[in-house]
């Protein structure tokens, strides 16, 4: 079974969040609450699939984001199987312990 916490680029569009992809480490903040004059794309042919940037600026606390990248770590420990089935990598059942046995010959 899929882990319902992880998307497919396609999909953040869908679904309010803070998104993060570890490969190529870049945060994406879904916010669908603002509402924009849609009279300001009347007059140019917008296509559904085209993206407007609005400003160069990131409207995000930063101290705010920092939290909760805080809260999703200690959530998700690293080397957990939740965190490693996240990122699409196995969990390790063949560690082996290497325990010291004393040395016959040195009795």
């Amino acid at each position: 079974m899929a882990d319902p916490r992880v998307f497919e680029i396609e999909d953040l569009a869908n679904r309010p969040g803070t998104y993060f992809n570890p490969q190529t480490e870049v945060l994406i903040v879904v916010d669908d609450s603002p509402a924009m004059d849609q009279e300001i794309f009347a007059d140019d042919d917008f296509e559904a699939t085209d993206w407007v940037l609005v400003s160069d600026e990131v409207p995000v606390d930063e101290h705010a984001r920092d939290e909760l990248i805080e809260a999703f770590q200690v959530r998700h420990h690293p080397g957990s199987a939740r965190s490693l089935s996240a990122l699409g990598g196995e969990e390790d059942d063949t560690t082996e312990v290497d325990e010291l046995e004393p040395d016959p010959e040195e009795d």
